[in-house]
């Protein structure tokens, strides 16, 4: 029974995934923290367990979806390289953050940021082009924050990477698709942060991995890639403004239930 909510989470998780063109970290994480509270995980680890978890899932969906962006001609990979390098840095001090908060603190912080993206889809804001790409140490430096910001959320990036590369002037299509690409070394190394933070932790349930549950990750994957697919097919047949209002409720009613439980 708990394998198949895995799966149900893994295909919803997709198909808002090509809908809205966000990573599914921000369902994943709620809905984990549900589920492995109705399970009995222990409360000072499991929404670590729901971050640690739900960057793991980002690499299976991230791989399909750069090799795709990459055939389109669409990623800026000079742009790539240099966010990864401050990303590696950024996406380890990222889930040393997290590790430092207690768990229910940590739920009020994810659920703070799902209220701000909720905000930000209904209010419809989207940076406007008024600086250039910048250098080489600036990519870095906001790879670093992107990286560290990310792991704290449980995300692939794309809410905040998007918009700081169309702020820097990037078009749409490539701000997208870079920020795809980017959500690959953020996963990769907010997941073996996790993984690695958490190896001996006494309060872990079994089949985990650090702070990586396997059953949830392996449930999540299997759905997420092909369900993406899907939800990138159904983004062309329903109304872009409606999907963008219900998704951005969806967002608002998680985060004020992280604050007020």
């Amino acid at each position: 029974m708990e394998f198949l909510l895995y799966l149900l989470l893994g295909a919803c998780a997709g198909v808002l995934a090509g809908l809205f063109g966000v990573g599914g970290g921000i369902i994943i994480v709620p809905v984990l923290v549900y589920s492995f509270t109705a399970q009995g995980f222990d409360p000072s680890i499991l929404t670590h367990l729901a971050v640690g978890t739900s960057l793991a899932t980002i690499i299976f969906t991230s791989i399909n979806a750069v090799r795709e962006h990459h055939r389109l001609g669409a990623v800026r990979w000079a742009i790539f390289i240099w966010m990864t390098l401050g990303i590696l840095i950024g996406a380890g001090f990222g889930a040393l953050t997290a590790r430092a908060i207690a768990g229910p603190h940590l739920q009020k912080i994810i659920g703070v940021f799902a209220i701000l993206v909720s905000l930000q889809l209904l209010a419809e804001f989207k940076p406007k082009a008024s600086r250039g790409v910048p250098g080489k140490p600036g990519l870095t430096l906001a790879g670093a924050f992107l990286g560290w910001a990310s792991a704290i959320f449980g995300i692939g990036g794309g809410s905040l990477t998007v918009p700081f590369l169309l702020w820097r002037s990037v078009p749409m299509r490539q701000a997208v698709a870079t920020s795809s690409a980017c959500g690959l070394p953020i996963a990769v190394a907010s997941a073996l942060s996790f993984m690695i933070l958490g190896w001996h932790d006494p309060l872990l349930p079994v089949h985990s991995l650090g702070f990586i549950y396997l059953p949830a990750l392996l449930g999540i994957a299997l759905t997420s890639m092909f369900f993406a697919r899907f939800g990138a097919r159904l983004a062309h047949k329903l109304s872009p403004r409606l999907l963008t209002r219900l998704f951005a409720a969806l967002l608002m009613c998680v985060g004020i239930s992280f604050l007020v439980q």
